[in-house]
């Protein structure tokens, strides 16, 4: 009996070694419940690829093992909440993961302030905040009146039930607004814009066909299309960037250009970098913001009649500035249902480089913890029919029924908040209350829109709308 025992200890501590060994994340890290690697190499890879992209592979992992889950990227641990009370609870972590947002570093650069982390990253934030605090949004709004303008010249011009590809009209409106507040006016020129968008798509296909596929190989032609890509788009910036050094700005008046160009000292790999970070996160999140926020009022037309009343009732023809932004609550209610709904930002990351306690579990130190804000934004607990487009949901009524982080579509983390969350309210409302004040979308028929989510959520393929004049 004690020789059959001695046998069975025996046996069990060597199958559990060999498991540790095959399957590193079977020693468990932590208390938290989730998944084990599929293969030692890719962890969950393969499931998040099955899932469609992480954000739906989160949705399925939450709704099986609660607000707080882990899962293998490769051999690294990974952990991810979902819920207000948690968020609570890691809402001062600063530090981002670099190793979630490697992928990105052939397009923003390895000096970009998206792997900046402790001093460095804190100290640039302090500066570059600056650009787009309350009183430096304010200077920007006749720049979004100018292109919004524009871009209802355009619509008005175009012929009766024309179709509109909406996306690629509001990325070129968010683009140009984009580069005039952040670069200046040496981008007034549209034949730069369009030069830099083709550059800019070019580069986010390579970035986005990444998810799913290798790395190009050196000298393919896919390497090569990127790297002429980066190369020009490089020259554009530098370009803008002697014109600002010749002629500095106003003190007070400062762009982020000119703040990168001070924190820079001298170092163009730094500069360069956080110049296209900004560039990408200025203008990609509100275009796509704005095209979904056509899209659901297109799709509710009960939705853009409430919203023309409130537009003609608050303001008449006065345009849209700091002053009267906050009369128009309903336009608010519209872009954070869009945010919500469709799921705009569906994630940030945070680490710490100690061990640390969430949600009663330890965290072991640098492990990444994925703030999943679009799984919180689609929890039926606080969300009913959450995949139901309704602004009403954001009422002041229903707004104090929810606990303050149950909505957070620019994340919550210190001093790493969406540094332009104002800047992209601010241009979404002058931008909708511009074009609804003057037609009624509509969605051409037979449209199966369906999302896809990447680190900003886009339309599979185009959407196109159709004009009604006013």
């Amino acid at each position: 009996m004690l020789e059959f025992a001695i046998f069975a200890v025996t046996f069990l501590v060597s199958l559990l070694g060999l498991l540790i060994y095959l399957y590193p994340g079977s020693a468990k890290p932590s208390t938290i419940p989730g998944l084990e690697p599929t293969t030692q190499e890719d962890g969950n890879v393969s499931d998040i690829n099955r899932a469609g992209s992480l954000h739906e592979f989160l949705l399925d992992l939450h709704k099986q093992f609660g607000s707080i889950v882990s899962f293998w990227i490769g051999k690294e641990y990974v952990v991810s909440i979902a819920s207000p009370e948690l968020f609570k609870e890691h809402q001062g972590v600063f530090d981002r993961p670099p190793s979630l947002f490697k992928m990105f570093e052939p397009l923003i650069g390895p000096k970009s302030i998206q792997f900046a982390n402790k001093s460095d990253g804190r100290a640039r934030r302090h500066l570059y905040d600056t650009a787009f605090s309350h009183d430096n949004t304010k200077r920007y709004y006749q720049t979004y009146q100018d292109v919004s303008d524009e871009l209802a010249k355009k619509w008005s011009s175009l012929v009766k039930e024309e179709h509109v590809p909406l996306s690629v009209h509001m990325f070129a409106y968010s683009l140009k607004i984009a580069l005039l507040t952040m670069f200046g006016e040496s981008f007034a020129n549209d034949k730069d814009i369009l030069e830099f968008r083709r550059c800019y798509d070019v580069m986010w296909a390579e970035m986005e066909r990444r998810l799913t596929e290798n790395e190009p190989e050196k000298d393919s032609p896919r390497a090569k299309a990127f790297e002429e890509a980066l190369k020009k788009s490089s020259s554009l910036t530098s370009r803008v960037v002697k014109h600002r050094r010749d002629n500095p700005p106003i003190q007070g008046q400062e762009l982020i250009i000119d703040l990168v160009i001070k924190y820079s000292d001298g170092d163009d790999e730094l500069l360069n970098s956080d110049a296209i970070t900004y560039i990408v996160g200025g203008f990609h999140t509100t275009g796509n913001l704005l095209t979904w926020a056509f899209y659901f009022l297109a799709s509710h037309p009960e939705v853009q009649e409430k919203a023309f009343r409130e537009i003609k009732k608050e303001l008449g023809n006065k345009e849209v500035d700091h002053t009267n932004i906050d009369d128009l609550p309903y336009i608010r209610q519209i872009v954070d249902e869009t945010l919500r709904c469709a799921v705009v930002a569906p994630f940030a990351a945070r680490f710490q480089d100690f061990e640390s306690e969430l949600g009663g579990h330890k965290i072991p130190k640098n492990t990444p913890v994925i703030h999943a804000l679009g799984v919180s934004l689609k929890d039926e607990k606080y969300w009913p029919l959450p995949n139901k487009f309704d602004p009403d949901r954001f009422s002041p009524e229903n707004v104090k029924t929810r606990p303050p982080l149950s909505f957070q579509p620019f994340g919550f983390a210190g001093k790493r908040v969406c540094p332009g969350y104002r800047f992209a309210y601010a241009e979404a409302t002058v931008c909708l209350v511009t074009l609804l004040r003057k037609f009624k979308v509509k969605l051409v028929d037979d449209q199966v829109v369906n999302p896809v989510h990447g680190l900003v959520t886009h339309p599979e393929e185009e959407i196109w709308i159709k004009l009604e004049k006013r």
